[in-house]
């Protein structure tokens, strides 16, 4: 399976996404939580670029984990430094889902960006 979805809470935002057609990107790893959130005008934040230096873009993968590989010393030693931290915590630049199931991501409300241009 290379299309799967990732379900955004609590903004109850769904995108479609394919794991055999990454594209780059500029933050976060290609095919990243980040990247995906980012494509389709989700904002997270992401104080270092996505470039695993810091733990803004922490969020939690509630259903759907088992399609990201298991997280790298270097994003486990951010993740010792992110607030609220549980089991279910991912950094969004980091986590890559491969395609083999669907997943929903909970942003907490410290890492969502409400301003809005309109205002």
């Amino acid at each position: 399976m290379s299309r799967y979805s990732i379900r955004f809470l609590p903004m109850d935002v769904t995108v479609e996404a394919d794991s055999d057609a990454l594209q780059e990107t500029r933050d976060g790893k290609d095919g990243s939580i980040l990247a995906l959130a980012l494509a389709n005008h989700i904002q997270l934040d992401h104080a270092c670029g996505g470039v695993c230096a810091c733990s803004t873009c922490h969020v939690r993968v509630t259903a759907g984990k088992q399609s990201i590989p298991a997280a790298s010393d270097d994003e486990e030693d951010m993740l010792d430094m992110a607030a609220g931290l549980t089991l279910d915590s991912r950094l969004a630049c980091q986590a890559v889902p491969d395609g083999s199931c669907d997943l929903v991501v909970e942003v907490p409300d410290w890492n969502r960006n409400l301003v809005s241009e309109d205002q």
